[in-house]
């Protein structure tokens, strides 16, 4: 299980709950609860579907601006596609 938070402020607005609310069903796997009193979202997958620039992107989209709060799972980051050089 994979859990991220997530902090927007606006996110309490009950449009962008459904607007949100719209995009996320879209998810496989994905779980969520918004916590509209405090600009919350707390996020839990089953397995790495999406990455964590992913959920930053669909907050974005929509008007908001999301902070991560605590730390990110390494599962949910980018792979790096940059190969070190050699000395």
């Amino acid at each position: 299980m994979l859990e991220l938070e997530v902090y927007a402020a606006g996110v309490r607005d009950l449009n962008k709950i459904l607007e949100l609310d719209q995009v996320l069903q879209t998810i496989d796997g994905l779980r969520y609860k918004v916590d509209g009193n405090h600009d919350l979202v707390y996020l839990e997958l089953a397995e790495p579907t999406v990455t964590f620039r992913e959920v930053r992107s669909i907050f974005r989209n929509l008007g908001l601006d999301p902070r991560f709060v605590g730390a990110i799972p390494s599962e949910l980051r980018p792979k790096s596609k940059t190969q070190l050089l050699a000395p």
